[in-house]
């Protein structure tokens, strides 16, 4: 059942296309990943799911509710977030306060405790440290907390916006388990990353987005297996 699907899209800036006639879907309780290298169209079409790019056509459905037209905060209500790319972190908060304005649109006191404890759990370092300033972390601490801070609001849909970008190999590897630890325990994933290798070890479904246009579709073991593509896109990897 896809719980996500973008129709023929296309969306730019000024009077550039910067993606056209984009269609995918995202399976409920899977890994979908997005790749393509800088400048493939990558970001544009996060900003277009999340209703920060107006989209010239084509429509964006989730839940089999078109939500083409809505207000971001109107989309992250309906239960999408994003972890952005840049380890964005509210620099002069503590780790506690950054995870707790995950919660925003939780009223409830109660409700955002429990929601504290389970990010804890899945992240003990952040328990650790919830009273040091995000800004003075590390660059894998601070990506361990935008993901948390995302699973703050509760989400049915997590996008990942290149996870591994700026960090070091021990980080990335952490990073990806941990998104698929998050997937195992019911979690929907749409991971756009530039990280083939490490991608394709955990996706389940994929797509290759080249100069704004969808150039591969398939299951991870298809694209594994297309030499082509490989050859084409990701060299050796």
């Amino acid at each position: 059942m896809s719980m996500l699907t973008i129709h023929n899209l296309t969306a730019g800036y000024d009077a550039a296309d910067v993606v056209s006639d984009v269609s995918l879907e995202v399976i409920k309780g899977k890994i979908t990943c997005l790749l393509g290298a800088n400048g493939a169209g990558k970001t544009t079409l996060i900003r277009s799911i999340l209703g920060l790019n107006t989209i010239r056509s084509g429509r964006v459905s989730f839940d089999s509710v078109d939500i083409s037209s809505f207000a971001t905060h109107d989309i992250a209500s309906r239960g999408i977030t994003c972890v952005p790319e840049g380890r964005r972190v509210f620099a002069k908060m503590t780790v506690r306060e950054n995870l707790q304005a995950g919660a925003f649109l939780e009223r409830n006191a109660d409700v955002v405790a429990e929601r504290l404890l389970q990010v804890y759990a899945l992240f003990p370092k952040l328990e650790e440290r919830f009273d040091q300033l995000a800004g003075t972390m590390s660059g894998g601490e601070q990506a361990m907390l935008t993901i948390g801070r995302s699973l703050m609001s509760n989400p049915s849909l997590m996008i990942f916006d290149e996870p591994s970008l700026g960090l070091s190999p021990l980080f990335v590897k952490e990073n990806f388990r941990i998104i698929k630890k998050i997937n195992e325990k019911g979690m929907t994933v749409l991971l756009v990353e530039q990280n083939v290798r490490q991608t394709l070890a955990i996706a389940h479904y994929g797509y290759v987005l080249s100069q704004g246009k969808i150039v591969a579709s398939g299951s991870v073991d298809a694209l594994k297996d297309n030499s082509e593509l490989r050859a084409a896109y990701f060299g050796n990897a």
